[in-house]
């Protein structure tokens, strides 16, 4: 996610996670602590020049899709960006990746180069367009799915309904959903606000991937989640976040019950984990990678 917290009130409901269903995970999951730095300290890896331009394919009548697949090898990353995040969110990691593996990027609809769709979309929207879109752009699985931020909650329910497709996954700050959201997000989140440019049903499309969660195999997964300061959880603006700032690990745990062989990955980078650190991003992708081969 390119952190548009000052722009649009929307992402706050990314960077509180304000989850207070409990029965997260228990202390015993599997967890690592990063070692993590500033963004001076973490410069972002070289983006060399992707010479490949991509393609719009069609996913539903006229409707099309904007990827881009570059490099060889299988398993096919394919990743999934933050909410209004195009493709070139994971331009500090494509090239790089490319180089080890199949690489796969694209542009939801309502977004990028893609062409525009009705709200309001739900999850399973959205993953009929990740099925119409493997098709189309003849883009061969098993998968290691990537969702960074909003995008974790898409990676999730396509891999809950194609289990067998799933190769690994790796969560790049993906929150709980809310319980009880501030009217602004609301308000924000509706599908019909101005603010909300995907048409995005954000609040629903949370609670039914969360929802969904059900182990879906031994598969490598890694979880990257951002462990709050004390100064950042005051900034909070609304209570409700504030609480959600403080569980963000243990809420996150949850999504390890996706496979038996998940572990947690702690940082202290704040929510933009990839833009702060985008080689802890890069190492954690390809270490998936490799298992999952």
């Amino acid at each position: 996610m390119n952190d548009m917290t000052a722009r649009l009130p929307v992402q706050l409901l990314l960077v509180s996670a304000a989850c207070v269903l409990g029965a997260c995970g228990g202390d015993d999951s599997p967890t690592t602590e990063a070692e993590t730095t500033s963004s001076a300290e973490a410069p972002a890896p070289p983006e060399d020049t992707i010479e490949d331009p991509g393609l719009v394919v069609d996913v539903e009548g006229n409707r099309g899709l904007f990827v881009r697949c570059t490099g060889e090898g299988s398993p096919t990353i394919v990743m999934e960006g933050g909410d209004e995040d195009t493709s070139s969110s994971y331009a500090f990691a494509e090239t790089r990746l490319a180089r080890e593996a199949r690489t796969c990027v694209y542009d939801r609809a309502n977004l990028g180069a893609s062409d525009p769709a009705k709200g309001p979309l739900q999850l399973a929207n959205y993953v009929a367009d990740l099925e119409a879109l493997f098709k189309a752009a003849k883009i061969p699985g098993p998968y290691v799915l990537v969702g960074t931020s909003g995008g974790g909650y898409i990676t999730a329910g396509y891999a809950v309904k194609h289990p067998d497709d799933v190769a690994g996954m790796v969560f790049v700050e993906v929150p709980a959903p809310f319980v009880n959201a501030p009217k602004e997000i609301v308000r924000a989140t509706d599908p019909d606000s101005p603010e909300n440019i995907e048409r995005r049903d954000y609040l629903q499309i949370e609670k039914d991937a969360w929802a969904a969660r059900e182990e879906i195999g031994d598969i490598p997964i890694t979880v990257i989640s951002n462990e709050y300061g004390k100064s950042e959880i005051a900034a909070a603006e609304f209570p409700e976040e504030k609480a959600g700032m403080k569980t963000n690990v243990s809420d996150q745990r949850g999504w390890l019950v996706l496979s038996s062989s998940a572990e947690q990955m702690v940082v202290h980078t704040g929510h933009a984990v990839e833009e702060e650190d985008p080689n802890l991003v890069i190492d954690a992708i390809l270490d998936v990678y490799d298992q999952a081969r």
